[in-house]
C-alpha cells in the first residue's frame, strides 16, 4: 500500500505535536496521531516506522523550538541578565507548549540529533556562565542545578502546588539571585 498523498513525516510530527500539547505528551500514541491525520493507525506506518520514532522527533523538535525561544530571548547577553531571560522564557515555553515541554525533557537516547540538539542547549546555557570563572566540571553542575531550579518551579506551577499567597513572580527571581549569589561566592575566591 503507498502511503496517503499529503501526508509525510512532517505532517506526522505536527499531528504529535497538536496531541502533546492538547492531551499531554502520554496522549501521543499511535491511535492518537493516526486519528488526528484522518487515517487508520495501521497506514501510519508508512510514514514512520513506530511510536519511539515518533517521540524522538518530537523530542529533537521541542528541543530546537525551546532553543529558537531561548537565543531569540536572550540575544547576546551573557550572565545575571542572560540567566534571568532565559528562566522566564523557559517558563513561559513550558506553560505555551505544554508537550513540547515534557517532550523536551526526555533523556536523550542514542540518537545523534536528539543528542545535538540537546547539546546545543547546554551550550547555550554554558555561554550564558562565561562570564562567571568557572571549571568546566563547575560549569556542568551549574548547567543542571539551574535546569533543576527552572524545571522544578515550572512542574510546580503547572500542577498548581504553589498554594501560597505570594508572587510566582516574585518567587522565581529570589531563587535565581539566590542561585546566582551562590555562584558569586563560588567564583570569587
Amino acid at each position: 500500500m503507498s502511503p496517503r498523498i499529503g501526508i509525510d513525516s512532517t505532517a506526522v510530527l505536527m499531528a504529535a505535536v497538536d496531541v502533546a500539547n492538547a492531551e499531554g505528551l502520554e496522549a501521543v500514541t499511535i491511535t492518537s496521531v493516526a486519528k488526528k491525520l484522518g487515517i487508520r493507525p495501521p497506514s501510519l506506518y508508512n510514514h514512520v516506522s513506530g511510536l519511539e520514532q515518533i517521540r524522538t522527533e518530537l523530542a529533537i523538535y521541542a528541543l530546537n523550538r525551546l532553543y529558537e525561544h531561548i537565543s531569540t530571548s536572550t540575544g547576546e547577553a551573557t550572565g545575571r541578565a542572560a540567566i534571568h531571560r532565559f528562566a522566564k522564557t523557559y517558563l513561559n515555553f513550558a506553560y505555551a507548549y505544554p508537550g513540547l515541554y515534557d517532550a523536551a525533557q526526555a533523556a536523550p537516547g542514542p540518537d545523534p540529533a536528539l543528542q545535538a540538539a540537546g547539546g546545543r542547549i547546554v551550550d547555550l546555557i554554558l555561554r550564558y556562565l562565561g562570564s562567571y570563572s568557572l571549571r568546566e566540571d563547575q560549569a556542568l553542575h551549574t548547567v543542571r542545578g539551574l535546569r533543576s531550579l527552572i524545571h522544578g518551579f515550572a512542574s510546580l506551577e503547572r500542577r498548581g502546588a504553589f498554594g501560597l499567597p505570594l508572587e510566582l513572580g516574585e518567587s522565581l527571581e529570589f531563587n535565581l539571585s539566590l542561585f546566582l549569589s551562590g555562584l558569586d561566592q563560588i567564583t570569587s575566591y
